[in-house]
């Protein structure tokens, strides 16, 4: 991933500040320091695969008109929730651009799948000796 899509980003950053919960006591109820990031994904131009991985990892947080919403509320200063606010959209842009490992098939020997038979026929054995005891059975 280039820089260029988050220099993108941070320019179509809409910014609103909320009188938020969190730690800071009175402070809190006075001052809106909690940031809530507003971004189109549709005007970032993303490939459609990005799109989708960018859409899975940010679940509720993407709106249906595109905007990606990102809040943050962890400090007590503006300053420090706009700069973590900023980090989370770079790593949520960074992490839907790399792309998932393939997964490769496993191949199981002959030899393997006979041992595997051949326990499960075991545990199945045991599992069939299992019911309800009688008296007799003493």
């Amino acid at each position: 991933m280039d820089n260029s899509l988050l220099d993108r980003a941070h320019g179509l950053i809409r910014e609103s500040f909320l009188a938020g919960s969190g730690p800071g006591g009175q402070n809190a109820n006075k001052v809106a320091t909690e940031v809530q990031l507003r971004v189109n994904v549709y005007a970032l131009r993303i490939s459609p695969e990005v799109f989708a991985r960018l859409k899975e990892l940010a679940g509720s947080k993407l709106t249906t008109s595109g905007d990606l919403l990102i809040t943050a509320r962890a400090h007590r200063t503006q300053d420090a929730n706009r700069t973590e606010a900023r980090a989370k959209l770079d790593e949520m842009l960074t992490a839907a651009h790399r792309q998932p490992k393939k997964r490769t098939k496993t191949r199981l020997n002959r030899a393997g799948k006979t041992q595997r038979l051949k326990a499960k026929k075991a545990r199945g054995d045991i599992k069939s000796r299992r019911g309800k005891v009688n008296g007799a059975d003493w």
